[in-house]
């Protein structure tokens, strides 16, 4: 009877401890998914915000079409990624577009005092810093998530019920590279 109950008692235990880890997993796995819907947000507010910004710039730059081209290109790719790692590489591009079309500025003095152009400049420097904390926290979870499904025993439960690794958001070497290198801009 005595084995009987200390078997039963290991057995609740590991049944208990299985729970435990696949709920755990099942959490960290929501988190990602909510960081990643964040982020998600962040950069359609941002996608959003693009087509204001070149118009008011167009009206006072109208013939440099081909920084404005490259500015929509890289909008739309960065619309069309998917993934995060997708995502990060596409965001990267539009970002340096996006600093070579804030460099144009520069170059003309009533586009810098233009009311509607430096609202657009102040939103968007808003949402960079918005979606700078909203990858630091999606970045975050993919860390937790993806190291509690690699640790032991979670491996083997993450194994058991396809618990699939997260990419981090990060734009990558050549991404990293272009962002380094400041806009060119001839006129």
């Amino acid at each position: 009877m005595n084995v009987f109950l200390i078997v039963l008692a290991i057995v609740v235990a590991v049944i208990g401890a299985i729970i435990l880890i696949y709920n755990g997993l099942v959490m960290k796995r929501q988190r990602v998914n909510q960081a990643f819907a964040d982020v998600d947000v962040q950069l359609k507010q941002r996608q959003n915000l693009i087509p204001n910004l070149v118009e008011t710039v167009k009206g006072y730059a109208a013939h440099e079409q081909a920084t404005f081209q490259q500015v929509i290109a890289a909008r739309n790719a960065a619309q069309a990624a998917n993934t995060a790692g997708e995502m990060a590489r596409a965001e990267g591009v539009l970002s340096q577009a996006l600093g070579k079309l804030f460099a144009l500025a520069e170059a003309y003095p009533d586009l810098k005092a233009n009311t509607n152009f430096l609202q657009l400049q102040q939103q968007l420097s808003s949402i960079e810093d918005k979606l700078a904390a909203a990858r630091r926290f999606y970045n975050s979870a993919v860390q937790d998530y993806n190291t509690a499904r690699e640790q032991f025993p979670g491996s083997i439960i993450a194994g058991s019920f396809n618990f699939e690794p997260r990419e981090f958001f990060d734009v990558g070497v050549e991404g990293r590279a272009s962002m380094d290198e400041p806009p060119k801009v001839a006129f």
